[in-house]
C-alpha cells in the first residue's frame, strides 16, 4: 500500500546543508526543476493544469452498505474498500485536531505546497535517489486522489501542481474534510469513519450518543496509522507500521507516535499542557479480524446480496452498468428482509442447527432445506434461507450474476404441493370442492396417454382414503389422490392449470428435454399459457416438472392476499445520501378470484393436518412428495406450502446430491408432512409471532354453501387437451400406510437430477431474466 504519511519533518523544515556544498546543491535542484519542465515541454506542462483530479472530479470508492427493512441494522457491506464518507461539518473535533498535529502543524497557514519538498523530489528523480513522501496534509490528499484516478504518480511536481490548484480553488475545511474522507488507515479502512469503525467500533458524528464518538486518545492513535498505514510486505516483523495490534514492534511504534502527536497537540493549542498529561494512551484497540473482508457475505443473507444485486441491475439507474457502480458507489440499500422473520427462517431452516425441529435435526449431511417467506399483498421477501452461507449453492431460487449467469439450484419438482393450482383454477371455473370425483385406487387416461398397454402405464394413488371410490374434491385434497387430480387437469385443461400458476407466481417451469441430462427453465411470464403448455404433459397437475421455492412462496401470499398476485421483491430503497435513488414498485394483479373461490380454497386447505398452527392463527397449506426413480419407497423432494393472512411461506427439503432421502436411522420414511412440515410450523409460529400481529385480523371466511350441501359427481372428461402426452416412468403399486400425522402426500415418480453447484443449465426459451 502507497504511504500518505510525511516522510519529511511534520513542520516542513529540511536540513541545511554548509557553505559550497549547499550552494551546490541549490543550483543542481534549479537545474533539474528546470530541465524536467523543459523536457515535458510547455504542452505537458499546461497538461498537468489542465487535467488535475479535483476533488470535484474525483469519484472517491465508497462501501455500500446493506440493510435489513428497518433500514438500521446492516446485514452485509459491499465494496473493494471499506469507505463511509462523513461530511466535515459532521465530524467532532478529534480527528481534525490528531491529523494536523501528526502530519501538517503549518496546515491552516501554508499555501498547500512545501517547495522545498518538491525541489528535494525533483533531485531525487534527476539523480535516481529514493523518492520522496508527501509533505503538506493538501499534498498527500493530491496523491492519494490521483491514485485513486489510476493516473500513476510519477513526480512530486504533479503533485505539487495539484495541490496548488486544490488549495487555489478550496477552502482549508473542504481539503481537511476530502484528506480525513480518503486517506488509507490499515486493515482496508479508507477515511476516518471506516477507520473508527474497524479500530474501535466507534463514529466520528458529533451527533452520535458521547459514549460512541470516538475520543481524543482514540484519533490520535488512528492518526498515528497514516504514517505506514500496512506493514512492509518485504519485512512485515521488522517494519510493521503503527497497528497496535499487529506486533510488539508496531505498537511501540504506534505509542511514540502517539506521543509525537499530542506533543503537536499542546504546541497547537489544541490540548493544555495539564490535559495533555492527564491523556492516556488507549489500549482498546480491536483485535485484527481475518474475516472482516467478508462483510457479512458468508452468512445465508449472502444470498440476498445476490438477488438484491441481481434485481438492481435491471433498474434504470443501474442497468447496463458495472456491480462496482452499486458496491462502491455508498449506497443505502435497503431490504426487504425483516430481521425478525429472517432469523426465525434461519433457526427452521438450517436443519445443522440446535434450533432446527428435532424431526430434521443431526440428519444425514446431504439433507439440505430452503425456505422463502412471502408477505401477501405486497410480494415483499421478508424471509430467505437458500443455503448456510452466500458463496455456496443457492437451493430456494436462482439470479443472475453481473455476466449475466443463471446462478442457483432453486428449481424441484414441486410434486403434490403444485395441486393448489389446480385447486385454485378449479374454482375459478366455478368446480365447487364439494364435487365429487370417481377416484378409483388406479386409473386409465386414454387422452394424455396413461392406460395399461402404455410405458407409463394408469395413473395410481399413493394410499387408500375412506371417500373411494367416489370423493368430493376437497376430500382428494386432503388426501392428495393422484387419480382426482390428474382427472381435474384433463378436465381444466393443461393450459388453465399453467396459466393460474404463472398468473399467481411460478414464473418458471422446468422442463424435461429429451437427450439433454438437465431440466430446462421455460419463462412462463414471456408468452401465453397455451403456447407453453405444449411443453408440459397433463402430469403437471402431480407436479412433475420443477418449480423454484421463491416461485412457489409468491403463489402462496397470492391466495393469502385473497388472490391478488404482487411481483416478489428483494430491495425497497436504494439512497446515496439524501437522494433517493430508486424505491420499490408496488403494484398488485388480480387473479380474478372471487370471494366464494377464495373461501372454498381456504375452507378446504386448512384441513390438511400439516398444516394447522399451535399458536390460534387460521392456516391453510398443502405437502408435497416426489419419489426417486421408480421406487415406491423412496423419495427425493418434499414440500410444505402454505399461509396465514399475513403470512406465506415455502419449504422444501432434499439432497445436494440428487439421492434419496434416508434418516440417520436407514429409514427412507421422510414426507412432506414429516421432513418440511415441521420445519414449515416451527417457523410459521416463530415468524408470526416475532410479527406481533393480531390474528383475528386475518381469519378465514367460511364459504357460502352450507356444511350438508349435496356433493355432486363430476361428468365426464372433455376431449383430450392441446398438449401432447409425455412419456413418465410407470406408476408404482401403492404401499402400505406410513406413520404419518397426515395423509398421503405423494404422486408419481420421475427420474431425478442431481443438483449441481455450478451455474444453472441453459435456460430455455428466452433469456436469463432474475425472478421478481
Amino acid at each position: 500500500m502507497l504511504q500518505t504519511g510525511d516522510n519529511d519533518d511534520a513542520d516542513g523544515a529540511a536540513t541545511p546543508t554548509p557553505g559550497r556544498k549547499r550552494r551546490r546543491h541549490r543550483l543542481l535542484i534549479f537545474l533539474a526543476v528546470l530541465a524536467l519542465l523543459a523536457g515535458s515541454g510547455l504542452v505537458a506542462g499546461g497538461y498537468y493544469f489542465d487535467s488535475v483530479p479535483t476533488p470535484t472530479d474525483l469519484k472517491l470508492p465508497e462501501s455500500t452498505t446493506v440493510y435489513y427493512a428497518d433500514g438500521r441494522t446492516p446485514m452485509a457491506k459491499l465494496g473493494a474498500e471499506n469507505r463511509t464518507i462523513v461530511p466535515y461539518d459532521q465530524m467532532n473535533d478529534s480527528a481534525k485536531q490528531a491529523i494536523v498535529a501528526a502530519e501538517d502543524r503549518t496546515f491552516w497557514t501554508n499555501k498547500g505546497v512545501d517547495f522545498k519538498g518538491v525541489l528535494r523530489a525533483a533531485w531525487a528523480n534527476v539523480t535516481g535517489g529514493q523518492r520522496q513522501g508527501a509533505s503538506t496534509l493538501t499534498q498527500q490528499y493530491a496523491r492519494v486522489a490521483a491514485d485513486l484516478r489510476g493516473v500513476t504518480y510519477s513526480r512530486k511536481l504533479r503533485e505539487a501542481v495539484i495541490a496548488w490548484k486544490l488549495d487555489d480553488k478550496y477552502s482549508k475545511e473542504e481539503i481537511l474534510g476530502f484528506y480525513l474522507n480518503t486517506v488509507p488507515f490499515g486493515r482496508g479502512a479508507y477515511g476516518i469513519e471506516a477507520a473508527a469503525q474497524t479500530f474501535f467500533g466507534k463514529t466520528v458524528r458529533r451527533d452520535a450518543p458521547p459514549q460512541q464518538q470516538l475520543t481524543q486518545a482514540e484519533a490520535m492513535v488512528l492518526c498515528a496509522m497514516v504514517k505506514q498505514p500496512e506493514a512492509d510486505p518485504a519485512d512485515p516483523e521488522g517494519s510493521p507500521g503503527y497497528d497496535p495490534r499487529r506486533n510488539a514492534t508496531a505498537k511501540q511504534n504506534s505509542i511514540d507516535r502517539w506521543n509525537y502527536i499530542r506533543d503537536g497537540m499542546v504546541k497547537l493549542g489544541y490540548l493544555t499542557s495539564e490535559q495533555a498529561a492527564n491523556l492516556a494512551y488507549p489500549d482498546t484497540v480491536r483485535p485484527i479480524d481475518p474475516n472482516a473482508g467478508r462483510s457479512g457475505l458468508d452468512r445465508p443473507t449472502g444470498l440476498v446480496v445476490n438477488h438484491v444485486l441481481s434485481e438492481l441491475r435491471q433498474t434504470e439507474p443501474f442497468r447496463g452498468q458495472p456491480d462496482e457502480v452499486i458496491r462502491d458507489g455508498g449506497y443505502k440499500i435497503v431490504t426487504t428482509i425483516d430481521k425478525r422473520v429472517q432469523d426465525a427462517a434461519e433457526a427452521a431452516a438450517d436443519i445443522r442447527r440446535d434450533t432446527a425441529p428435532e424431526a430434521v435435526r443431526g440428519q444425514p449431511k446431504n439433507w439440505q432445506a430452503a425456505l422463502v417467506a412471502v408477505e401477501p399483498g405486497t410480494g415483499r421477501v421478508l424471509g430467505y434461507y437458500g443455503g448456510d452461507k452466500g458463496s455456496g449453492a443457492d437451493y430456494a431460487g436462482w439470479y443472475s450474476d453481473e455476466n449475466g449467469q443463471a446462478r442457483g439450484f432453486g428449481q424441484h419438482p414441486p410434486g403434490s404441493s403444485f395441486k393448489v393450482y389446480d385447486l385454485a383454477a378449479a374454482v375459478e371455473n366455478k368446480i365447487s370442492v364439494k364435487q365429487r370425483f370417481d377416484s378409483p385406487d388406479t386409473k386409465e387416461f386414454p387422452e394424455s396417454g396413461r392406460t395399461k398397454g402404455s410405458p407409463a402405464g394408469p395413473i395410481r394413488n399413493a394410499e387408500h382414503a375412506p371417500c373411494q371410490p367416489n370423493c368430493a374434491l376437497w376430500e382428494a385434497t386432503v388426501a392428495s389422490l393422484n387419480v382426482t387430480y390428474f382427472e381435474l387437469t384433463e378436465k381444466l385443461g393443461t393450459a388453465k392449470v399453467i396459466d393460474m400458476a404463472k398468473r399467481a407466481g411460478v414464473e418458471s417451469m422446468w422442463e424435461t428435454v429429451k437427450g439433454n441430462p438437465q431440466p430446462q427453465r421455460v419463462d412462463l411470464r414471456d408468452k401465453p399459457a397455451d403456447e407453453v403448455a405444449g411443453r408440459f404433459s397433463t402430469e403437471v397437475g402431480i407436479g412433475q416438472y420443477g418449480i423454484s421455492v421463491q416461485d412457489h412462496a409468491n403463489g402462496m401470499a397470492t391466495f393469502a392476499a385473497g388472490g391478488k398476485r404482487a411481483e416478489a421483491h428483494f430491495v425497497r430503497s436504494v439512497t446515496k445520501g439524501d437522494e433517493k435513488v430508486w424505491g420499490e414498485q408496488l403494484k398488485q394483479t388480480d387473479l380474478g378470484l372471487d370471494q366464494e373461490a377464495i373461501n372454498q380454497l381456504d375452507w378446504t386447505l386448512r384441513r390438511v393436518r400439516a398444516a394447522k398452527l399451535d399458536n390460534d392463527w387460521d392456516s391453510a397449506g398443502k405437502t408435497g412428495t416426489w419419489q426417486a426413480g421408480q421406487s415406491t419407497t423412496q423419495n427425493v423432494h418434499t414440500w410444505m406450502v402454505g399461509w396465514t393472512g399475513a403470512l406465506a411461506s415455502a419449504v422444501w427439503l432434499g439432497t445436494t446430491d440428487g439421492k434419496p432421502l434416508r434418516t440417520k436411522d436407514g429409514s427412507y420414511e421422510v414426507y412432506g408432512s414429516t421432513g418440511p412440515g415441521p420445519i414449515w410450523r416451527q417457523f410459521m409460529e416463530k415468524a408470526t409471532a416475532a410479527l406481533k400481529l393480531d390474528p383475528d385480523k386475518y381469519r378465514f371466511q367460511d364459504p357460502a354453501f352450507p356444511d350438508d350441501a349435496p356433493e355432486t359427481t363430476a361428468p365426464a372428461p372433455p376431449p383430450a387437451t392441446s398438449s401432447p402426452t409425455r412419456s413418465v416412468p410407470p406408476t408404482p403399486s401403492p404401499t402400505p400406510s406410513r406413520p404419518s400425522p397426515s395423509p398421503s402426500d405423494r404422486p408419481t415418480s420421475l427420474p431425478t437430477v442431481s443438483p449441481s453447484l455450478t451455474p444453472l443449465p441453459t435456460l430455455s426459451p428466452s433469456k436469463t431474466r432474475r425472478p421478481r
